[in-house]
């Protein structure tokens, strides 16, 4: 039953999922597929910057530890960006740092939200949901 509600209020909803691990990513992109999102990826921040910079996403999954650009500096370009569409986009951060102060220095940078990885499914669904004005 939440799924189908999900589905029916997530319809062209855009998420770009950021994630090193391609494991990770599929796991993010079939579960919130599944709940009628679509879904991009990138592999790193400097990526990622590519993208929103080129494309609308309505959400931004971003983990903190990446190669060539982390996540905390993906967010913080991200919130600098002179476009202020861009700028307000949403981002939900994930990651295996469990610490206070790295939930701190991610609000700093710009994150609407922090998990600590794993992450379940729903848990997944539903703060993407909230954070993109798709839940009911």
């Amino acid at each position: 039953m939440a799924e189908a509600v999900a589905a029916r209020t997530s319809e062209m909803k855009r998420i770009l999922v950021v994630d090193d691990s391609s494991l990770v990513r599929l796991y993010y992109r079939a579960a919130l597929e599944k709940s009628g999102f679509t879904v991009e990826q990138a592999i790193n921040g400097l990526e990622a910057m590519e993208k929103v910079l080129s494309e609308a996403f309505d959400l931004v999954i971003v983990d903190v530890n990446m190669p060539r650009m982390d996540g905390l500096a993906f967010i913080a370009a991200l919130r600098s960006e002179a476009d202020a569409h861009i700028a307000a986009t949403p981002a939900l951060m994930i990651s295996t740092e469990s610490e206070r102060q790295d939930m701190l220095a991610a609000t700093s940078a710009g994150a609407n939200f922090y998990l600590v990885k794993p992450v379940s499914e729903a848990d997944l669904v539903k703060h993407a949901a909230v954070l993109t004005g798709a839940s009911p």
